[in-house]
């Protein structure tokens, strides 16, 4: 048995890279769809394209992005992030909510991911007791 496990441990940590992945060369795509409150004209896209560009940290460096991170409104309410480097998804969502909060609308609104790297603003459902005070 001390066999068996010390044969698994060397093949372990001789496994090479996966074949075909070239390091350095990352590129993601992230879209953040604002458009049902942007319709609401409660949410302004273009401050929260500003937000972005003035928050996103690259190397550890605010305002760094340079040619790797490019950030662009799509029209109708939808936010596209392209990362030409390592970049993470909740960092935007962490990036959406502390805007919301900096705006005063994290209390209607969330951020929902609703296919890998799209994200969505929705409203909060409220439901309403008044149609049960009705009743009585």
């Amino acid at each position: 048995m001390g066999k068996a496990t010390k044969t698994m441990r060397t093949s372990a940590l001789r496994q090479a890279p996966p074949k075909g992945q070239k390091p350095g060369k990352i590129t993601k795509k992230f879209i953040i769809n604002a458009s049902q409150p942007a319709s609401d004209k409660i949410f302004d896209v273009s401050a929260f394209e500003k937000f972005l560009h003035e928050k996103i940290k690259v190397d550890n460096r605010v305002g760094n992005l340079g040619d790797t991170i490019a950030i662009s409104q799509q029209g109708d309410g939808k936010i596209e992030v392209i990362a030409h480097t390592q970049f993470s998804g909740r960092y935007l969502k962490y990036l959406t909510k502390k805007f919301l909060k900096k705006q005063q609308l994290r209390d209607w609104l969330r951020v929902v991911s609703t296919s890998k790297g799209v994200y969505e603003l929705r409203f909060f459902n409220v439901v309403n007791d008044d149609a049960e005070d009705d009743d009585e």
